[in-house]
């Protein structure tokens, strides 16, 4: 059983519900043991970057602070949302190479009692995941019902294979591997 860290967003709270519900229910078959972050706050999606920069880093570097604390061993952080990863992603990224931003954003983490040194957890979307740690050929030994003749168009969103592109699709203006 591999233990992830695991942040929900709010769209898998409400709008996404059936999404969180299905991950839940697949997890143990996987192989997976997931421990949501407690506290989480939105990551606020990818407008409020453009409102207010720092505020918007700061709310991704208080949910990557509070991941470090509560991860005891583990140090991944699983987001299903692709604005939510691409945050959290960005947010790590960026205060890692940004000296002032790294130091803004753990003087607003302070008046929490928080501060996250960049790195200290890795973010991943747990599509990412399912193919490159789980498998695509583990999962087809899982089904149970098979949804055969059914034509299915994925809907991944851009922001998976662009935040991080030491770690992201090799091709990030291709469908990345898992939708062949």
């Amino acid at each position: 059983m591999t233990k992830y860290l695991f942040y929900p967003g709010c769209s898998m709270q409400r709008s996404a519900r059936p999404y969180l519900d299905s991950l839940l229910a697949i997890q143990q078959d996987i192989g997976w043991e997931l421990e949501e972050i407690q506290d989480w706050n939105c990551c606020g999606a990818t407008e409020y970057i453009s409102v207010a920069r720092l505020p918007a880093y700061a709310l991704n570097g208080r949910n990557l602070a509070l991941a470090a604390q509560q991860a005891n061993g583990v140090n991944t952080v699983l987001a299903g949302c692709s604005a939510c990863y691409l945050n959290l992603a960005k947010t790590d990224r960026y205060m890692g190479k940004d000296g002032r931003l790294n130091a803004q954003v753990n003087e607003a983490l302070a008046a929490g009692g928080l501060h996250y040194d960049p790195g200290t957890v890795k973010i991943r979307h747990l599509l990412d995941v399912i193919v490159h740690k789980v498998g695509l050929e583990a999962v087809k030994r899982k089904v149970v019902r098979p949804l055969t003749g059914l034509r299915v168009a994925p809907y991944y969103g851009c922001m998976v294979v662009r935040p991080d592109p030491e770690t992201a699709s090799a091709a990030p203006n291709t469908p990345p591997s898992w939708t062949n």
